[in-house]
């Protein structure tokens, strides 16, 4: 449990440093052919983490801004309207997606450990448990550092794997 708490809690550190100490143009930046930014992963990684911990394992309402969006008409809309957002708003909305999932997760870890089912069924049938949720957490934020590495780097040439 704590191999894969701590594997995700890394991954959290990269992105928070990958993305910190940037203005607004830092975190617009793109890499052609990619509309990808730091803010817009950012602010996914935000959703993504109130989707996995917030909804689908507390079974709790998707927090604004969320709850507010019509994902049907604008499925991207987390990546496009971080743009919107200040670098401050940004951090934020991410830190606090963050704290949100801790907090559920270290519930679920008292009541069930990482067999914990989650309080979401899919529309398939499937009961995710906590161990699946907190590896798919692992998988996302994997996958999003390595842009952030590219997008970083040609904003101001910061490279590398860990802060000094």
């Amino acid at each position: 449990m704590d191999t894969m708490l701590g594997a995700l809690e890394r991954q959290r550190r990269y992105v928070a440093w990958k993305c910190g100490n940037l203005d607004a143009a830092g975190l617009q930046a793109t890499l052609a052919p990619s509309t990808m930014t730091l803010g817009g992963l950012l602010k996914h990684l935000a959703l993504v983490e109130d989707e996995y911990f917030t909804v689908t394992l507390a079974g709790l309402p998707r927090p604004a801004p969320w709850d507010g969006v019509d994902w049907d008409a604008d499925s991207d809309w987390e990546w496009r309207s971080a743009a919107d957002d200040s670098p401050g708003e940004l951090m934020a909305l991410w830190e606090a997606a963050v704290t949100r999932s801790r907090a559920a997760v270290a519930e679920a870890i008292a009541t069930g450990g990482l067999d914990q089912l989650a309080s979401v069924t899919s529309p398939g049938g499937r009961t995710p448990s906590l161990r699946r949720l907190i590896m798919h957490m692992i998988e996302e934020y994997a996958r999003h550092v390595g842009h952030a590495d590219l997008i970083r780097e040609s904003v101001d040439g910061l490279t590398g794997e860990d802060p000094e």
